[in-house]
Formats: C-alpha cells, structure tokens, sequence
C-alpha cells in the first residue's frame, strides 16, 4: 500500500511559534484505504492532527501531505464527522445531508440540474446505515445515535477519499456506541476510503482499527504504533477474547507513561 496521509516533522502552536506546541516534531503516515487510530492523553493534540491533515489548520514547521499533494489549504477530498453531530435544526435529515453538496464543488455547480440523482445518493447512504424512511425528520425528532448516524453520512455523501472521525461516538451510550462500530465497520469494508479515528476509547481503536498511533503528552509526538493483527471481518465477539483485552491492555500502558 501507498501512503495517503503523510505528515513529517510537524509542529504546530495555536498563535503562532512563540506560544507552547500542541504537536511537535510529529510524524506519521497512513496507507491508502487504511483504518488508523490515534489515541494518547487528554490535550495530546489528537484533534490537532485532525485540523492538520485536513487543511484547517497549517504548522509553523514540517509537511503535511495528502494523496500525494502538500497540504496548502483545506483538503475537499476528506469527509469529516465530530463528537456533536452539529446538524442544522431548521433543516430535514436529507437537506442536511445535501448541504456539503451545496457548498464544495463540483457538486455546488451540478445539485440544482442534478438534484434526483443525489437525494437518490443520500437515501441510500441513510438506507446503509439503518436510518431508510427517515429523511425527513427533524433533528430534534430523531435520538442521538440517529443523527451521529446521519452526520457519518453527511462527512460522506460527497464521496471523500479520506473519512476524518472527531471522537465521533464518546457522547453516546455504550450500547448504541458498538453499534456505530459495526456501521463504520461496514462502510470502511465496502469502500476504499482512508479513515483516521481519533479516540479515547481504546476498545474502539483496536476492533476497528489496522493500525493504532500512540500520542505522547502534549507537545504530541508519536511514541508507539501497534499493528491490529485480528481478522477481518470483525464482530463484537472479539472483544471478550484474550488477544483483543492484550492489545487493549498494552495501548493502556503506553498512554500510561505517556502521562508520568
């Protein structure tokens, strides 16, 4: 496989070099059409390396890459999903699944002449992940599993090569929280998009992810990167077995003294 996301070096300090780095002499790298995690202490700069890679934000020192290109202004082949699912409240779970569409070209130019052809794309991404029927609620009528359900499709319905998940999952009950698991299981399966998961949660790095970066404390930097060696496809049995709890155990270690 060929690296789709590079970055090399990189610091980055909110306000400028003068202020302390969140994420220093930063270096990582991730295959086209993996499944990467990253996880580490609390205000590691997980999030930061986000808002890197994805053209939000820019560091004083270092590249950053994408598909082969260096990272100069925001990134419209990636897709991104947060821990709020930050849907518009005025607007049906199809218009605000429509609404990248509205904004990135070349979609922004197309939607008007051809509208049926992507209501048709998003019902049925709605449809892959158990919300068919549901276009036209409100976000207020649906629970909040559902929306963080509608706003993966929204970071997905303009067919990004790169999926970005923000703690996508961490305000939802445990329950609902493995169902997503399974539902981005499903669509990393059946696509070759390149996703990076930034987590706390270590049971979600390692039953989703090939592949986990350990953060150390802030300034970030990488410290540790542990292959997922578990079969594909996974199911939630996988969890109670010894070889996923060892995995689940070793990450809690480095993040551990991460933090000393």
């Amino acid at each position: 496989m060929s690296a789709f996301v590079t970055l090399e070096g990189v610091s980055h300090a909110y306000g400028g070099a003068v202020t302390a780095p969140a994420v220093e002499g930063l270096t990582l790298s991730v295959n086209r059409g993996e499944f990467a995690a990253v996880v580490g202490p609390s205000g590691c700069g997980k999030s930061t390396l986000m808002k890197l890679a994805t053209g939000l934000q820019f560091p004083f020192q270092g590249t950053v890459e994408v598909a082969g290109a260096k990272v100069t202004r925001p990134v419209k082949i990636a897709g991104m999903a947060f821990q709020a699912p930050t849907l518009l409240p005025w607007r049906t779970t199809l218009e605000n699944l429509l609404l990248p569409l509205e904004i990135v070209e070349p979609h922004r130019s197309r939607i008007r002449r051809q509208k049926a052809e992507y209501v048709e794309r998003a019902e049925t991404l709605l449809a892959s992940v158990g919300l068919a029927g549901q276009s036209g609620k409100y976000p207020w009528e649906l629970s909040g599993g559902m929306q963080m359900r509608a706003s993966l499709c929204r970071a997905l319905i303009h067919e990004p090569q790169l999926l970005m998940l923000d703690e996508p999952f961490g305000a939802l009950d445990a329950f609902t929280r493995e169902e997503l698991w399974c539902v981005i299981r499903d669509l990393h399966a059946s696509s070759n998009i390149t996703v990076i998961l930034v987590t706390h949660d270590l049971r979600e790095a390692t039953f989703l992810a090939d592949r986990i970066f350990v953060m150390s404390s802030r300034p970030g930097r990488i410290i540790e990167e542990k292959v997922v060696d578990l079969p594909r496809p996974r199911d939630l049995e996988v969890t109670f077995k010894p070889e996923f709890q060892d995995i689940v155990h070793e990450l809690r270690g480095h993040i551990v003294r991460a933090r000393q």
